[in-house]
């Protein structure tokens, strides 16, 4: 640990490989339950209600949508009580919020069921994870972060299939309560048991450089740190609208595009790997890079990536190096988001400052899926593509001018 990391206030919980792993384990159960899960059974719900697609895939996006608003909250409460306590009553209230999900009868009991389940995920999932490594590293905490990811990254690989497999024995509401329990028996006493208090308050010479970090520079202040926080904000809200229409729209566009739908599928099935070969990359190698460096690099993957899509996309090997830019820079992108606010931020009301980062992506998010399928419908598959690639192009911009001004 460097010997710049801040003191805790609570008994110093879980430390080194326990703690990342533990983290790794609540995180890929955390959104597979929470997140991927609702893809594979939203048939299942959409039929089991009697109602449009819209109703189910609206009530998700709702849930996104108020999340995205108590985000900051969220982060001030992991500031304040630590993520030993947040975490631990997050996952207990994510529990009750499965139970609650998998009682539903109509748009009122689902509806609020989906907006409890979104509020809490700002209590467990990443945001709340990179603060506990932080909270227990201090500024050094970028290396834990990259592992942590790698992890987390596999969660929709094994949440995705499992789901499926779930449902030749069981129907949606069975499953839902069969991941309430894994919260309960699984995610609660891990978070009770391995992760740190709150951070006390923070010396002034706490807050010196990380005599590790490879370009170092002081914690930003006043005008400075504004700055630095309007252009993340932007960059990671066009990031999120560009990942989150992707996410619902990337098969349909690639058969729009001239694929067939197995090449199609075999096209997105690239994506996940070539996330977990990103962070793999980042881990081994990319703490000798500044984190603002690795931010807007990767983010440029991205453009070039739908660049490659709308020259050939047609074209199965280009279409293939699409998906593997696309998801490098999508899985880098995971990290960026808290690497580069301990950078320029520090560890200071790091729980806060990542709530407050985050709370415009995703409202973005919850709208994009949406408003991207409106697109396509008014514009076009081509125009809808562009308009991505033009969205990622901005927000690496917005990422290189954050580099340029911290230099």
């Amino acid at each position: 640990m460097s010997s710049l990391s801040l003191p805790l206030s609570a008994p110093s919980g879980g430390r080194g490989h326990a703690l990342i792993v533990a983290l790794g384990v609540t995180q890929v159960v955390g959104y597979g339950c929470l997140y991927y899960a609702f893809a594979v059974v939203a048939p299942g719900i959409t039929a089991s209600l009697g109602w449009a697609p819209e109703w189910t895939y609206g009530g998700f996006a709702i849930g996104l949508l108020i999340g995205g608003l108590v985000a900051p909250i969220a982060g001030r409460l992991i500031d304040r009580y630590g993520t030993r306590v947040v975490m631990t009553i997050g996952s207990a209230l994510a529990g009750l919020s499965l139970l609650a999900l998998a009682e539903a009868r109509g748009p009122v009991s689902y509806i609020s069921a989906m907006i409890a389940l979104e509020v809490v995920s700002a209590l467990v999932l990443y945001d709340a994870a990179f603060t506990a490594l932080t909270q227990a590293h201090g500024p050094g905490a970028r290396r834990a972060i990259s592992q942590l990811t790698l992890i987390g990254g596999f969660a929709s690989t094994l949440f995705w299939p499992l789901t499926t497999a779930l449902l030749n024995n069981f129907d949606w509401r069975e499953i839902y309560r069969i991941y309430a329990v894994l919260q309960f028996v699984l995610c609660v006493p891990l978070h009770w048991l391995l992760l740190p208090g709150p951070i006390r308050s923070v010396p002034k010479a706490a807050q010196a450089v990380d005599s590790s970090d490879p370009s170092p520079v002081g914690y930003l202040e006043g005008e400075a740190r504004r700055n630095a926080f309007v252009l993340l904000a932007l960059a990671f809200s066009l990031q999120g609208f560009v990942v989150s229409a992707m996410s619902v729209h990337m098969l349909s566009m690639l058969q729009g595009l001239g694929l067939s739908a197995a090449v199609a599928v075999g096209i997105g099935a690239m994506v996940g790997p070539s996330q977990v070969a990103g962070r793999l990359a980042e881990m081994l190698f990319g703490t000798s890079l500044d984190p603002v460096t690795t931010a807007w690099t990767s983010a440029a993957l991205m453009p070039v990536g739908f660049a490659l899509l709308t020259v050939g996309g047609m074209t199965a090997t280009l279409a293939g190096l699409f998906a593997i830019a696309y998801g490098i820079s999508m899985g880098l992108s995971s990290i960026v988001r808290g690497t580069v606010p301990l950078k320029l931020f520090g560890p200071a009301g790091y729980g806060a400052m990542l709530g407050k980062l985050s709370a415009p992506g995703l409202i973005v998010k919850a709208a994009a899926p949406l408003l991207f399928a409106v697109l396509i419908e008014r514009a076009g598959l081509m125009t809808s593509t562009v308009l991505l690639a033009a969205l990622s192009a901005l927000a690496a911009i917005a990422l290189f001018m954050l580099a340029r001004k911290v230099r």
